[in-house]
């Protein structure tokens, strides 16, 4: 009896390993996959302030939201993850990076090294990204300083130090799908729906999750665990916020002021701080998505 158990343990683990290996396989995009293209600049920036990166990039205490070197300690119950340095430095930073390892990294979550990166970056919103904005995106970081030093790695107990593992995690919650457009909707919804789900990452930090970390997606927008450890990330369906009007959102995104004159608070304030120097047109259509999410039924 041990014998044949001992057989099937043999077999299963020669059949179980190579398909582990397999489907875990960090996926990449070829720099022959990306047309020749001319970035905008001005589009980058957008992208820059809606996906927030100055807030989580820019090193700890420095006032300067140029200043990429990483360096945050976000915690969370895998572990601390210690946010990189994004800035134009070719070797502490991303300047040494082609096109198509970035845009790999935002949408499949793969480093230039091809290894899995961990959903701390939050490609499971990138995703959603259209190819342009990732590249307008990619240039206009290259514009910004390059400062020097490499983050500390992630401290993280085993099993979550083993990369190869999120290649199952991005089986179950990576879906691959690019955003699109609802066509009942308005351009300005629609816009709104773009820049909340994919490039603003809203639903990250506003959403609950589940055992494995991931966004609970039936609960999506109704609150969440704070990215820095401390209290948390309040719901904003209209359950909570039903006597909101858009132009409420759009104050609130503007000024930081809320309708019942209070002022938003913790990590909101460096979103506001960002969304603030969005166009008036992008905080309308924010504001009028913002205002058509359904609470949890």
């Amino acid at each position: 009896m041990i014998r044949k158990i001992v057989i099937v343990a043999i077999v299963a683990a020669a059949v179980g390993v190579p398909a582990f290996w397999y489907l875990t396989i960090p996926e990449t995009i070829p720099a022959s996959a990306l047309a020749p293209y001319t970035p905008n600049l001005a589009n980058g920036r957008t992208m820059f302030l809606i996906g927030g990166c100055s807030s989580c990039h820019t090193i700890p205490q420095q006032k300067d939201s140029t200043r990429l070197g990483g360096g945050l300690a976000l915690n969370s119950p895998f572990g601390v993850f210690y946010v990189p340095n994004i800035s134009s430095d070719a070797k502490d930073g991303i300047g040494g990076w082609s096109e198509a390892q970035f845009v790999t990294a935002m949408v499949n979550g793969t480093s230039p090294a091809g290894e899995h990166l961990y959903p701390a970056l939050p490609y499971t919103s990138y995703q959603r990204m259209r190819l342009d904005d990732l590249r307008d995106l990619f240039a206009y970081l290259k514009t910004l300083p390059a400062i020097s030093g490499r983050v500390r790695d992630h401290d993280l107990p085993f099993p979550f130090n083993i990369r190869r593992t999120l290649g199952v995690w991005k089986l179950l919650f990576l879906d691959g799908k690019s955003f699109t457009p609802d066509p009942a909707q308005s351009a300005k919804w629609n816009r709104g729906a773009y820049l909340v789900n994919g490039p603003g990452h809203c639903a990250e930090c506003h959403s609950p999750r589940n055992l494995l970390g991931a966004i609970v997606t039936s609960r999506r927008f109704t609150g969440g665990q704070s990215p820095t450890g401390q209290g948390g990330v309040p719901d904003i369906t209209q359950r909570k916020l039903h006597d909101w009007k858009v132009e409420d959102f759009a104050e609130t995104l503007d000024t930081g002021m809320t309708p019942d004159s209070d002022r938003v608070g913790g990590p909101m304030v460096e979103v506001v701080a960002n969304t603030r120097q969005l166009s008036a047109a992008d905080r309308e259509a924010i504001a009028v998505y913002l205002k058509s999410l359904p609470g949890p039924k």
